[in-house]
């Protein structure tokens, strides 16, 4: 069974984000699957409908996918992570056997880029590998959080040779001295910068960024942390989810 399977990067929530090269790979799919994690955000869900409504076949059809369950704190992250990756790729495998036509086109809408902090590619990387299918895999890259971040405030993500350090909240700690120069975090439910960062390092920090509930803020860590907070709890209890995003910078 052979199928073209893409993965598509369709920007980090404004819909006029979406590159030409992602209109094109949206014209002949046959079907999109889609995970449903439980409660899905109402809003990235409608976003999501109206890239498809202005931009696929109309011929169509969305297959949703009953995200495996994860363990959030584990005691072994990583063997946690790949364990459930290899869970979704077996129902990923399944969806694709039982919905998909010989020769059909399929894809996954992935929010921001494909190749940053997602995991698409690893469980492609997995069905390729182990499954019987013979997958034609296509990605097209999409406009990221940290591109949509720097735009909306207006900067450069780096100062002249300086290197960028990409990381996480969860290993913001861990950055080496020497690579926090301008550190771009993402996936930071704790703010962790507020335990890390030193009060003189400038955060430019952006919610929603590119659609319509953006909130920006930047500044002085010891200025601005405290906003921060206030306003990352009110948006989330507003709109009940969040995605953010923050350059942190050392003066």
């Amino acid at each position: 069974m052979r199928i073209t399977l893409r993965v598509i990067g369709i920007g980090p929530g404004n819909a006029r984000q979406i590159t030409l090269e992602a209109i094109d790979a949206l014209t002949d799919v046959d079907v999109f699957l889609v995970l449903d994690k439980g409660g899905d955000k109402d809003s990235l869900a409608a976003l999501r409908r109206d890239i498809l409504d202005r931009h696929a076949s109309p011929n169509h059809r969305v297959i949703e996918i009953v995200d495996p369950p994860r363990d959030r704190d584990p005691a072994d992250y990583d063997a946690e992570v790949r364990r459930w990756h290899a869970a979704r790729a077996a129902v990923f495998g399944d969806a694709l056997r039982a919905e998909v036509p010989d020769s059909g086109v399929a894809a996954f809408l992935v929010w921001g880029d494909p190749a940053l902090y997602d995991s698409t590619l690893r469980i492609v990387d997995d069905l390729t590998e182990h499954s019987d299918l013979d997958l034609d895999v296509e990605v097209i890259p999409g406009v990221t959080s940290a591109s949509a971040l720097t735009a909306a405030h207006r900067i450069a993500a780096n100062r002249i040779g300086e290197p960028i350090h990409i990381t996480t909240g969860r290993r913001l700690a861990d950055t080496p001295h020497g690579a926090d120069t301008n550190q771009i975090v993402m996936l930071d439910g704790d703010l962790a910068f507020r335990r890390t960062a030193d009060p003189d390092d400038h955060i430019w920090w952006g919610a929603y960024v590119g659609t319509d509930d953006e909130i920006l803020v930047s500044g002085r860590v010891g200025d601005v942390a405290d906003r921060i907070a206030r306003l990352r709890s009110e948006a989330r209890e507003r709109i009940g989810w969040i995605m953010d995003i923050y350059l942190l910078r050392k003066p």
